[in-house]
């Protein structure tokens, strides 16, 4: 639908979809080898970065297609993918089996991940809705304004967990608390 919306036949937005499926998986298995080297913070910021990118420049393809031609259209959305995967879809799994202190690590994790779930839920049922009603750019760039936060968050609020034990990031975590 996403390409569709963006001006693709069928034929070509099956094809820009199998190239998300690709782009999905070659991107999450490069986050894992660079997780533990880079550390989760850096590949967040990447993240975050690219993914403002991918999505304003999207957002200006709907908003006028003149602006962005529809080779950079599919690179944008791909972009996104790939900056999704290699950070924030990759990072979060191993960020919250770390965050939580070791007496509640296991609720911890199933409430961030019921979360997590959640919120994709929301979205996956809110987004076409939001797309018909308010078009492809308003959505697009609805969504890179929120990296705007969520840059300031990971740079504010989250610990980098790389190269310390489940023991010491108990104590980092409960004493900024």
């Amino acid at each position: 639908m996403i390409f569709e919306k963006a001006g693709a036949s069928t034929g070509t937005a099956m094809l820009e979809a199998v190239a998300v499926g690709v782009t999905n998986l070659i991107f999450t298995i490069l986050a894992m080898f660079f997780i533990d080297k880079v550390g989760r913070r850096p590949l967040l910021m990447i993240g975050v970065v690219g993914m403002f990118v991918s999505l304003s420049l999207a957002a200006l393809h709907y908003y006028d297609g003149s602006l962005v031609s529809d080779t950079a259209r599919v690179i944008s959305i791909l972009g996104f993918v790939a900056f999704f995967a290699f950070s924030q879809g990759a990072v979060i799994w191993v960020f919250l089996s770390e965050i939580f202190p070791n007496k509640i690590r296991s609720k911890g994790l199933a409430l961030g991940s019921f979360v997590d779930w959640i919120v994709n839920a929301v979205i996956g049922l809110v987004f076409r809705l939001a797309l018909t009603h308010f078009g492809g750019g308003e959505v697009s760039m609805f969504f890179a304004l929120l990296m705007i936060l969520f840059f300031f968050f990971v740079l504010k609020v989250m610990p980098e967990t790389k190269g310390k034990s489940l023991e010491e990031l108990e104590k980092i975590v409960v004493l900024e608390k």
